[in-house]
């Protein structure tokens, strides 16, 4: 503990200049002395000389080796004879980069100069116990620090200066830390690994004042904003958040007197960080406040606070609204802009008299003013101080709009939307929204907070909705729902979001991550709990059967790319952050939540939430509180066993090998990549894998594979199934023997319809990484023709897509193939099923009719697409209710495969007339159905156009992917279009993101994707570098897949009759 003890405190007081010295070189072979903090107190001060001319050093670098006298003893130190003395800080700064150590160390400066001017000492050529005082030395002292700090954050550059002058080996390869390095480093409580980009705690926000006017002329807003501070220590400057905001003043006041009325401002472009800098210190323990005036843009780039537009009676009208996650507010206004920094907010919106102003709170009071924009006479409403919240659940909505109520709960709750849509298609998201927060009061056990609850339509907005305490935003097609123009799939959509958002009024807002790298958290749980109670409401939906073909596979897929990352994700700077709102964090964090409810039983795990609840309300977590919570409620070690699952990338393959001798099963875990090339390393996790065994004498949950591999007794051989139900996290391997068997059960209905869809994905996916063959999926597929179940067959016309995704480059004798076979699998369903829709239908029957209508028209069945043009000429003519809401997308689309010109002008006119929004978005989505060359091109020209809002840049290209011409005709447009597309999808927002992977996911090669990315090599690629990565990783799998199996599905298809025979 000593030496432990002598590490950390050199790791303290070491500049990062000494720290490079320890990731570059190793240390000499001589001892670990039990005290390694001291120096050596006779050592030659040339020493440093020696350093440079043996190369060391580069001579035309800054020298961070030179000798100097100890401030406080007053004797010599030699940096470079005592870091051959550092062999165990070595392995800690070889464990991580020299770049993660800066913040810690840039903190641990401040807090050795912050001591030294409370004792006034003089850093230089004083000795021990001598006093200095003064103003004036005070601020030298701390002048002295901001250079120190200042060349500590210039490490970076000098680091990469120092590698292109060939002094650069060794930086890609450290040695494998050692476990004594990772005791060291757990014994600092250093915060290396995530070397997160966070404001100075030398304070806290309590609470802000913030006055907005928007000017809807030049799409530009006044605002003040009045922050009252804590100081938690010494200060002469206060950091915050700014991001494209113009501050025109500033003044900074201590318990009652101004400090400063135009203090010094420093911006880092960067960090997005605004340092006020000012002469007179402020002590720690005082109150400050700060009070700046700025201005900004109502941008289009819906983040922070932006304009969002509408068509109302021939005119383009706007509304001010907001969207602050992740780290946007700070483009609304100056603000401390990180989850665990919470505070109460005052908001005030001058507005004209005409327009209606929302907030998280109530309004309390309404005045009128004089406009410091106009001069003329506005309204300035005022809501209530809000509960202590982070700044990016903050809202604020300024604009005409339109408003449903219900009071059927204990607060009043209102949907809201613009005067162009029909608000009392919020009737059912209202009316939802009731029943969900009292469902939720009483399972967790805790009133909402807020006196009101406002959902709002925004008609831009870039996800599908934002939880803003109180004040819930929504994309319009998912809280807007009219029955006579939507389908029962949009009606499900718009509940699971309703219900997701007010779950995050609790978990997430209530209870708040500490750090983004606990986003799962509020997404993973909010995710479950949408299932859950939805499952509640609409037990007739089985959304539980639905959740394994949806949430779980989305979760299996992203996570079986190398590319993928952990649930709890290390987060360093806020432009990485838009990237990890994926199927990992929503889908994956909820797929762990049910496996654990399940192991702990939901009565126990929802006791465990409403404690974990109570305990940390008002507060910020991290995901071992919420482990802690469910441990004390169920007396189980649940953060040892789930901690495995987010803290580590990916998932297992478990192997099952039979012992007929033994009546005994051997079961084996290894890391699943689609790929199927796990290299040794990526294969070190053992994770504790609930094995669910069904058998003929029911189900056995106990099963816990907890080793790499181990035997467990099966009462009969005869008849077994591991992960029953499918809420494990893994993929199941069985013999060809033992699928065939699962084949017989499931017509035998031993098998739920989750176990049934599970196995279809689960062969699916193990044959697209080479664990088995894909003509055995094809002969899976072909055996599954008397399915009834809709979810089933939603699994396996995926699988097959996914099949024909890859094979989409291939020959067109296969692909015709693939095509005909798909249309034996689901005609004849489709004809006996038919294309009608009454009113009371099943909610379930009626996705089923339409997923098997849409399918034979795309694989060519003649008498569906026969039915569909018919209902397209009918349409066309007039007819609106001539095509049913369930099949509007898949009418569209076969139209749009077996006509031309004609058929794409009606549909562009639709999606441009069009009132209802998922009647537009139907109609904008389908068009890249299209074949012509020039009608892919004029598809290519709507993205970027004014025509297309910037949330649904990618509606129209995605359907481009399903054509092997659409696919390079979508690289060769982004390409071309490069600028375009950054401008209209700024990087760090998530739409680049998705644009980009739409543009380069649907190749097949390792020559295409080579192509990709020596595009993008050279050019910047922050804020979809993970995008990037992933969508390479998924053209990889796809390119090996075709290497192994290009033959045997060739051979498949030819044997079973589909090559050049159409047979339908």
């Amino acid at each position: 503990m000593a030496a432990q003890a002598g590490c950390v405190k050199l790791a303290q007081s070491l500049p990062p200049r000494l720290l490079r010295f320890f990731a570059r070189y190793p240390p000499l072979p001589e001892p670990v002395t039990e005290n390694c903090s001291s120096g050596n107190t006779s050592a030659s001060p040339n020493q440093d000389a020696a350093a440079i001319e043996t190369g060391l050093v580069p001579s035309d670098l800054p020298n961070p080796f030179k000798p100097h006298r100890n401030a406080i003893t007053g004797r010599w130190h030699d940096p470079v004879y005592s870091l051959r003395r550092q062999a165990d800080l070595v392995k800690l700064a070889r464990a991580h980069r020299v770049e993660e150590l800066l913040p810690f160390t840039i903190k641990a400066t401040e807090e050795r100069l912050r001591r030294r001017v409370e004792l006034g000492l003089r850093v230089k050529g004083t000795g021990v116990g001598q006093r200095v005082k003064g103003k004036k030395w005070e601020r030298t002292q701390r002048a002295r620090l901001e250079r120190r700090k200042q060349a500590m954050l210039e490490m970076p550059a000098m680091i990469q200066q120092w590698k292109q002058l060939g002094h650069g080996r060794g930086w890609k390869k450290f040695p494998k830390v050692t476990r004594r390095a990772e005791e060291d480093i757990a014994s600092a409580s250093m915060d290396i690994s995530k070397n997160r980009e966070v404001l100075p705690t030398n304070v806290k926000p309590l609470h802000y004042n913030l006055t907005l006017e928007p000017n809807f002329e030049n799409f530009s807003y006044e605002g003040t904003v009045v922050i009252d501070v804590d100081v938690k220590e010494d200060t002469s400057s206060i950091s915050l958040n700014t991001l494209e905001l113009d501050i025109h003043s500033t003044t900074i006041s201590a318990n009652g007197s101004q400090i400063a009325s135009s203090p010094k401002l420093a911006y880092d472009q960067d960090s997005q960080v605004t340092t006020i800098a000012f002469e007179q210190s402020i002590s720690a323990g005082s109150k400050a406040q700060i009070t700046q005036t700025f201005s900004g843009c109502l941008n289009d780039k819906m983040a922070g606070f932006s304009r969002s537009s509408y068509q109302h009676n021939g005119t383009t009208k706007y509304l001010a609204t907001t969207q602050m996650e992740p780290t946007d507010a700070r483009r609304a206004f100056p603000c401390f802009d990180e989850p665990a920094l919470k505070a109460q907010f005052t908001i005030t919106l001058i507005a004209d008299k005409h327009q209606t102003c929302l907030s998280n709170m109530n309004q309390v009071s309404e005045e009128e003013v004089n406009s410091n924009i106009t001069g003329k006479k506005k309204k300035a409403v005022t809501f209530g101080k809000t509960p202590l919240m982070s700044t990016y659940l903050l809202a604020f909505i300024v604009g005409e709009l339109n408003y449903v109520e219900t009071k059927d709960f204990r607060v009043p709750i209102r949907v809201f939307a613009t005067p162009d849509k029909d608000i009392e298609h919020g009737r059912f998201s209202l009316e939802l929204a009731a029943k969900t927060l009292d469902f939720y009061e009483k399972n967790f056990d805790s009133e909402f907070p807020l006196p009101k609850m406002d959902m709002v339509a925004i008609p831009d907005f870039s996800s599908g909705a934002m939880e803003n305490w109180g004040l819930v935003t929504y994309r319009v097609v998912d809280v807007l729902f009219d029955p006579k123009t939507s389908g029962a799939s949009t009606k499900e959509r718009v509940a699971e979001v309703v219900q997701h958002e007010l779950a995050h009024q609790w978990f997430g807002n209530l209870v708040t991550m500490d750090f983004w790298e606990g986003l799962w958290l509020n997404e993973g749980f909010a995710t479950w709990m949408s299932w859950y109670s939805c499952n509640k409401f609409f037990p007739q939906w089985k959304v539980w059967q639905t959740y394994v073909t949806d949430t779980l596979q989305g979760a299996l897929s992203l996570d079986s790319l190398r590319s993928s990352h952990p649930i709890e994700v290390p987060v360093k700077r806020a432009d990485e952050i838009n990237q990890i709102f994926d199927a990992i964090s929503y889908s994956k964090g909820s797929c762990v939540l049910r496996m654990i409810s399940k192991y702990l039983g939901e009565d126990v795990f929802m006791e465990g939430v409403r404690r974990y609840l109570k305990k940390h309300a008002y507060g910020n977590t991290k995901t071992e509180d919420l482990w802690a919570a469910l441990g004390d409620a169920s007396g189980k070690p649940v953060e040892k066993i789930m901690d495995i699952w987010t803290k580590n990338i990916g998932y297992p393959v478990i192997t099952v090998t039979e012992n007929p001798g033994s009546n005994s099963v051997h079961v084996k875990q290894n890391r699943f990549l689609r790929t199927g090339d796990v290299k040794p390393e990526e294969d070190t996790t053992i994770f504790p894998v609930f094995l669910g065994l069904r058998t003929k004498d029911g189900l056995s949950e106990d099963l816990t594979l907890s080793q790499r591999e181990q035997d467990f007794k099966v009462p009969d051989l005869d008849f077994f199934k591991f992960n029953a139900d499918h809420f494990g996290i893994y993929r199941t391997l069985y013999s060809p023997a033992r699928l065939e068997k699962l084949g017989q059960a499931a017509k035998q209905g031993l098998l739920s319809v989750e176990d049934r869809v599970g196995m279809v994905a689960d062969a699916g996916a193990l044959a697209s990484s080479g664990f088995s063959k894909t003509s055995g999926v094809l002969a899976l597929l072909k055996s599954f023709n008397d399915e009834d179940e809709f979810v089933v067959w939603n699994e396996i016309l995926g699988r097959l897509s996914a099949i024909r995704s890859a094979w989409i480059f291939e020959d067109e004798d296969t692909q015709s193939a693939l095509k005909s076979f798909q249309r034996s699998l689901v005609s004849s369903k489709a004809h006996s099923k038919g294309w009608d829709f009454t009113g009371d239908e099943d909610h379930v029957q009626a996705q089923f009719k339409a997923l098997m209508f849409g399918s034979a028209g795309l694989s060519g069945d003649e008498k569906v697409i026969r039915a569909a043009q018919d209902m397209f000429a009918k349409f066309k003519a007039g007819d609106r209710t001539a095509i049913h809401p369930n099949i509007r997308g898949s009418v569209y689309a076969i139209v749009l495969q077996n006509g031309g010109e004609d058929e794409f002008n009606t549909i562009l006119n639709e999606y441009e007339t069009a009132k209802d929004a998922d009647e537009r978005n139907t109609a904008l989505r389908s068009l890249g159905r299209v074949k012509a060359q020039e009608l892919i091109d004029r598809t290519l020209t709507l993205p970027l156009s004014d025509k297309v809002k910037g949330q649904d840049v990618y509606l129209p290209v995605a359907g481009l992917r399903n054509e092997a011409a659409g696919i390079e005709a979508l690289w060769t447009w982004l390409k071309n279009n490069w600028d375009a597309v950054e401008d209209k999808c700024p990087p760090g927002l998530t739409m680049l993101s998705t644009v980009v992977q739409i543009c380069t996911s649907g190749f097949t090669s390792e020559e295409q994707l080579a192509q990709v990315r020596a595009w993008f090599d050279g050019r910047s690629t922050k804020g979809y570098d993970r995008a990037l990565e992933q969508s390479s990783d998924s053209v990889r799998a796809k390119a090996k897949w075709l290497a192994r199996d290009r033959e045997d599905v060739k051979r498949w298809l030819k044997e079973e009759g589909w090559v050049g025979n159409e047979r339908l």
